[in-house]
Formats: C-alpha cells, structure tokens, sequence
C-alpha cells in the first residue's frame, strides 16, 4: 500500500474509534463485487501502546468508572494492561491535548469534564474532510466510485447488526478518502480524535438512521458528478452524527455543567 495514493488500514475508523484492518489484499480491484470492507475476523491493526492506554482511558471515562475531578490511577491502570507507567503518561498526554484529562505537575492527571462545543467540532471537521474528500475523488475521474458506494449504500441501508452497519460505514468513508489520493487528507484524517469507544452504532444506536440517510444523499450527488453536493451533504449528515453524540454525552453526564451566573455587585 502506497503512501501517496492509498490510505493505510485503520485511517477510516478513527472518527468511531475501532481498529479494524481491511482485509482488501494489494492491488485486488476494488468494485461492488469486492468493495475494502474489513471483516470482523481480521487482525487487529497493532496501534502505538500510548494509543491503545488513551482508548482504554476514554472507555474508563465514558463508562462512568472515571468522572470529571477523579484523579487518574496511573499505577492501577498500567498494571490492569500490563504496562509500565510509561505509556500511560504518554497517552496522558494525548488525552491533555483532546480536552479528556488536565495533567497538573507534581499532582498528577485528572479528569476534565467535556466541552459540548468540542463534540459537535470533531463531527463538523470528519464532515468537512470526507466532504472535500468525495469531491476531490470526483475531480480525478474516480468514475467507479459511485458505483462502488451505491453499492455499500445499498448493503448499508440493509443491514441489520451493529457491527455490519459499522463495518460498511467504515467501507463507504474509506472508499472516498482512498480514492481521493491525497497524502494531505490521510493527514487530517489521523489528526482526528476518537470519542465513542467500542462499536460505534451499538453505543449510538439513533446514528443508524441518520448516516442511513446520509449516504444516501451522497450517492445520489456523486453519480450525478455533484463533488460541491457530495461534500455539503457529507458535512450536513456528521454534523447530524454530531448531534447524537454530543446528547449521549449529555445524558451519561459527560459535559461540564455551565457556569452559574455572576452576581452584580453594589452600585
């Protein structure tokens, strides 16, 4: 697999944190009979140590094991994974920067509450890549791609179990970016946090519809070659995504609560 021209196996998940390998082999053809859809008995992609501990500490925090204010046990968890402290300072420091945690020196890493704002962004920004991504693909002449997507389009809107919604999503959106051929935007890919830990539609479930919808619309742009279409309606269905994330978070207490008003002073 190239790097200028193919994305690698595990690029497209990020957005749904799952580290699922495609099984597509090098230079197989992809079409509808054979669209890169990975398959839940591959190999897991083997992922830095920092990354997986990040993974395990946001499951830890939206699961309710670690609220906003605990301290982070970093002995605990390093043993629980069979780590050194190491890594887990590392993903600390990962977790700092995408809002999860605050990390205070000489006390050590506690959790932060979420802003909501930094929710509906990381979906608005997925939207934006994936949109500019279809159109890009259109603008190479990826003549086969509306065909390949109408064709997990179709097998999506189909679907009925949690992990083969999860694994056509992730066929659909990687098919764009893969045919998009842009190092740039394999950049920007990466540089996109994970929010929900384990399968994406089983912990949003009211997501189903919604990209069910989505797809839909994008398909019918690209086959009528509408690039600037295909992107607004990429970016309309994540910002819809985005919607059902942030109130999951919402209701499992996950946001920062608003700050109470400020009393005036004497005149």
């Amino acid at each position: 697999m190239g790097h200028n021209d193919r994305a690698p196996p595990g690029l497209f998940d990020l957005a749904y944190d799952m580290q699922v390998a495609t099984t597509t082999k090098r230079g197989e053809p992809q079409s509808p009979q054979n669209p890169p859809i990975p398959k839940r008995t591959s190999k897991l992609v083997r992922t830095p140590s920092g990354q997986y501990i990040a993974t395990h500490i946001r499951r830890l925090i939206f699961e309710g094991e670690l609220r906003a204010g605990m301290r982070v046990p970093q002995d605990a968890i390093a043993s629980d994974l069979g780590v050194s402290r190491i890594p887990v300072r590392e993903a600390l420091i990962v977790l700092e920067r995408e809002g999860w945690v605050t990390n205070e020196m000489h006390r050590g890493a506690f959790i932060s509450a979420l802003d909501e704002e930094a929710i509906h962004d990381n979906y608005e920004l997925y939207g934006l890549i994936c949109g500019f991504a279809a159109d890009r693909a259109l603008a190479r002449g990826a003549d086969e791609l509306p065909l390949l997507l109408a064709d997990i389009q179709t097998r999506f809107a189909r679907a009925d179990s949690a992990h083969e919604l999860f694994d056509l999503s992730l066929a659909f959106h990687g098919a764009i970016v893969t045919a998009a051929a842009s190092p740039r935007i394999n950049v920007a890919m990466r540089a996109m946090s994970p929010l929900v830990p384990g399968n994406f539609f089983e912990v949003v479930p009211h997501a189903v519809a919604v990209e069910k919808r989505g797809l839909a619309a994008i398909v019918r742009a690209m086959k009528l070659g509408d690039g600037e279409r295909a992107s607004a309606e990429y970016v309309k269905m994540m910002r819809q995504v985005g919607n059902k994330v942030a109130q999951l978070f919402n209701e499992r207490g996950l946001f920062a609560l608003p700050a109470p008003p400020q009393e005036d002073g004497p005149a």
